[in-house]
């Protein structure tokens, strides 16, 4: 075990202080983006705009309310051959804009999205009066949609920040400065616990879990286990406490953990804006529960009353009093018969969450969470256990200054570092072949991950390897192949059209070799990842356009690396891209990366890929020996057969 890092006395002010500036950076690049981004579409009066952030023009669509009440209004854009992968989820905030001669002018309201299909987009109004005024100004203007900045979110962790620099409450004292730093974590000790269905790293995991006084980090590599050991561990602290808040950074984090817990008959409750929930979330909602509480029915019609003006002051007042007590007796027997609170970590700041307290915080895949947005529930626990791994991928941070300041770096990173005794390290795991897994292994975790006998020697085919990597070098400096390779699209996107080309035709003589019978039979599924935005919609364009791959389009999934998080394929093709004499490769040094899209693989892992370019780095000269040493290192040419 590493000795704890020891450190000077981190000083509170100055620590939440800096973690407030870098805050602030963030918004002011978001805004500023935003402003640049509304200035530049006043540029685009003639055409159509299609990215990822925005759609013009936009044509109105019919208008409902939802079931929460909520007026809403569709709005319909065409959608081309060349769509982009678009930002807009449920839930998130939208502005609606028009084009003058003078630049982009916003309407001054927001808007939610609720619902985002194939060229129609459902958004949430504030009011039938900014409906009509759309629909006036729809008769002189086009329409377009784009995402507006989560100004919630920036509040609450300025607003969280300050509050943990000042709380002075001991139990929160004591748990605040082992975060930072300056005091050690303490441990009970326990009987040890022994969870047949799990593995020794498992078991120590939740040990470690219910024995921490303050803090405990299950770190999960691929394929480890990392839902099922946490979810062991939350049921066995419901053991010993009557009830725990589980949050993640994402609304998609929450209801994975909370759909795996509702599996094992616990009772989440789940706070939130019902639009961002999955539709199996939606029942365990504080709103539907609450609409389906037994006294909901005396409330709504005493409210029904309310609105009416026939009663006398005397029996209003009486009605009003009678509103409040069913609004509290409600609201506390939802929380009361929950085993489990679970939402995001910003909404943990809702107002529904004011003066909760809970004894113990989970926080899952808090390796991709920003450290201000879990203040904002620590701030509700007296100890925190964290799960995740900061070897895959990071926090979003837009601005370049903030991520000098360290706002890139989580929580759990730092903890990872400063009390090394807090953590266990999964080392089973139950997804890879042993030689697609050896060398992230050995790369990231320190040769500690073992493969499960179950996966370690699964293959596709038993002629076949798990490891291949098809080397453009030849085939893009090949005078057949003369055209530049590597380009950057109006979006900033790099594209590769040459080896866009050669992934399709490695895709298809790979299906060739296994046949696509046998795809059919065993459900053998496909992904094919690429570190670039415009590579991925390059890719699924041609995809498209040939009719070979129609009949198994369901195997099929394109995306970049950050829309793979979380997900496993048998068969993995990764589309590296870069492919210059100076060995420039941008944003695939972040070696998070590309350990996530190689571990993505189940039983064969294809790297397309200029290994010239890429063996500049280090790490890529050392994965192509891998490949070379394991599997086939072949060089592409203008025909390609497996």
């Amino acid at each position: 075990m590493q000795p704890e890092k020891t450190t000077s006395v981190v000083n509170i002010g100055t620590y939440f202080s800096h973690l407030r500036e870098l805050v602030a950076l963030e918004l002011r690049e978001e805004q500023q983006a935003y402003q640049r981004s509304l200035e530049a579409k006043g540029a685009s009066l003639t055409g159509s705009i299609q990215e990822p952030a925005c759609r013009y023009p936009v044509r109105l669509g019919n208008d409902a309310y939802n079931p929460l009440g909520q007026l809403t209004l569709e709005l319909r854009y065409d959608v081309s051959e060349d769509e982009v992968e678009l930002d807009f989820e449920p839930g998130k905030p939208a502005t609606l804009f028009y084009l003058t001669d003078g630049g982009a002018k916003e309407l001054p309201y927001q808007c939610y999205v609720e619902l985002v299909g194939d060229g129609v987009m459902s958004v949430s109004l504030p009011s039938k009066s900014a409906l009509q005024s759309l629909k006036d100004l729809s008769e002189r203007h086009l329409l377009g949609v784009q995402l507006g900045i989560d100004n919630t979110s920036y509040r609450v962790m300025q607003e969280s920040l300050s509050e943990a620099e000042r709380k002075e409450d001991e139990r929160f004292v004591r748990l605040r400065n082992v975060l930072v730093g300056n005091a050690q974590p303490a441990f009970r000790q326990l009987p040890p616990l022994s969870f047949p269905w799990l593995n020794s790293s498992q078991n120590a995991a939740i040990q470690k879990v219910v024995e921490a006084q303050e803090v405990s980090v299950v770190h999960g590599p691929p394929g480890t286990g990392k839902t099922t050991t946490l979810v062991e561990a939350i049921i066995e602290t419901l053991e010993r406490e009557t009830q725990v808040l589980v949050c993640a950074p994402s609304n998609a984090a929450v209801d994975w953990i909370s759909e795996q817990l509702m599996r094992r008959s616990v009772n989440v409750l789940r706070i939130g804006n019902p639009l961002r929930m999955s539709d199996e979330m939606l029942d365990c909602s504080y709103e539907r529960r609450y609409s389906a509480h037994p006294d909901y029915h005396e409330l709504w019609n005493i409210r029904k009353e309310l609105r009416s003006k026939g009663d006398k002051e005397i029996r209003r007042q009486k009605l009003q009093q009678r509103a409040t007590e069913l609004e509290i007796k409600i609201n506390a027997d939802l929380f009361d018969q929950a085993r489990v609170v679970s939402c995001t970590l910003i909404g943990s700041a809702y107002r529904l969450m004011e003066r909760r307290r809970f004894s113990t915080l989970f926080i899952d895949e808090a390796a991709q969470a920003l450290e201000p947005a879990c203040w904002a529930a620590i701030l509700k626990a007296d100890r925190v256990i964290m799960s995740g791994d900061h070897q895959q991928l990071p926090p979003t941070v837009k601005s370049l200054a903030a991520v000098k300041g360290g706002l890139a770096d989580t929580l759990m990173q730092k903890l990872v570092e400063l009390h090394p005794r807090c953590v266990t390290l999964l080392t089973t795991q139950y997804r890879m072949n042993e030689d697609i897994m050896s060398f992230s292994s050995r790369w990231f975790y320190h040769s500690r991950l073992q493969a499960a006998p179950e996966a370690a020697h699964r293959q596709v085919s038993p002629l076949d390897t798990p490891l291949t990597w098809i080397d453009t070098s030849e085939y893009s400096e090949s005078s057949e192949h003369s055209e530049n390779s590597e380009k950057r699209n109006n979006s900033g996107s790099i594209t590769n059209a040459q080896e866009a080309r050669l992934v399709i035709h490695a895709l298809r003589d790979y299906i060739e070799m296994i046949s696509p019978q046998k795809i059919e039979s065993e459900r053998i599924d496909f992904g094919i990842i690429t570190p670039y935005r415009g590579q991925a919609r390059l890719i699924r364009r041609l995809l498209k356009m040939q009719h070979y791959f129609r009949k198994l389009k369901r195997h099929i999934t394109v995306g970049t690396v950050d829309g793979f998080q979380g997900q496993e394929r048998d068969v993995i093709v990764i589309s590296l891209v870069r492919d210059n004499a100076d060995g420039h490769i941008g944003f695939l040094r972040d070696l998070r990366r590309m350990n996530v899209a190689m571990t993505r693989a189940r039983m064969k892992l294809i790297i397309v890929g200029n290994a010239q370019t890429l063996a500049h780095h280090r790490f890529y000269r050392a994965l192509i020996e891998h490949i070379k040493e394991k599997g086939d290192f072949i060089e592409a040419a203008p025909t390609l057969n497996f």
